[in-house]
């Protein structure tokens, strides 16, 4: 008999055109050789143009999910994407808060088109309630001003805004400078030590999904048992790669390829 591959568990939403939410989540776990299992907080109809409609499942679906899978099988690691409203943000903090796993934490506020994916109602219930939970939480730019205030211009501002979101609970922030010009630069810090990552940024429009791809990769390498900053490290090697070999799909903006270390005959980090 075979042993299991370590677990990730992601509670997040689905994403119908394949390229973010849940759908991104599993292909990434699938290709970094964890089992990866799904809490579905929400359905969006969504595409390479946007996001069309959204139906936030009740809570009490969500929690029977969470248990069911956590109860039997177990997890080494939970990621967590779109939680839409205030009531599923402090429904899957609680349960959260009774895991014994490390939790990453992207606090999807909007899609990659601008489209709102996070009631603003729900902003509180994300500071006090979720990100105390968090092992990392991995803002983007936009997420660092929805969630603090704090808006950062340029590479010197990474520090204030980890300063912001660590102000919150979460045991590590990973600011994630992809807005910026240049470079793309992420800050990992947990408030002592602090790690700068950098990758080349690539002229490729077909980014949809790398939140979610980056977030479910820290959890994947998490659960094998690396260190946060070694975790974050191979996530983003590997999420540089996906970006790479994006491609076109519908009239928008296309996915990453999460696939794209397996097409080469080179396993992801």
């Amino acid at each position: 008999m075979n042993a299991a591959p370590p677990r990730v568990l992601t509670v997040a939403g689905s994403d119908s055109g394949g390229g973010a939410g849940i759908q991104a989540d599993l292909k990434t776990m699938l290709a970094l050789g964890v089992h990866g299992m799904s809490v579905v907080t929400a359905v969006t109809a969504q595409n390479s143009l946007g996001v069309q409609g959204a139906w936030e499942l009740p809570v009490a679906a969500v929690r029977a999910q969470y248990r069911s899978v956590v109860d039997d099988i177990g997890v080494q690691a939970v990621k967590t994407g779109m939680l839409a409203s205030a009531e599923l943000v402090e429904a899957v903090a609680e349960l959260l808060a009774a895991t014994d796993a490390p939790v990453v934490v992207d606090p999807v506020g909007v899609s990659k088109h601008g489209d709102p994916l996070l009631a603003a109602s729900a902003l509180d219930s994300v500071r006090t309630r979720l990100l105390p939970v968090a092992t990392v939480a991995t803002p983007n730019l936009d997420e660092v001003t929805q969630l603090t205030g704090v808006r950062v211009e340029s590479e010197a501002g990474l520090r204030e805004a980890a300063e912001a979101v660590l102000a919150y609970g979460p045991r590590w922030a990973l600011i994630k400078g992809g807005h910026l010009p240049g470079e793309a630069v992420d800050l990992l810090t947990d408030g002592s030590e602090e790690h700068w990552l950098r990758a080349p940024r690539y002229d490729n429009r077909h980014t949809h999904g790398t939140g979610c791809t980056l977030a479910s990769a820290i959890a994947a390498h998490l659960a094998g048992g690396r260190t946060v900053p070694d975790a974050v490290a191979a996530a983003k090697e590997y999420v540089t790669g996906a970006i790479a070999a994006g491609f076109a799909l519908g009239g928008g903006i296309g996915p990453v390829d999460h696939g794209w270390a397996l097409r080469r005959g080179t396993p992801a980090a």
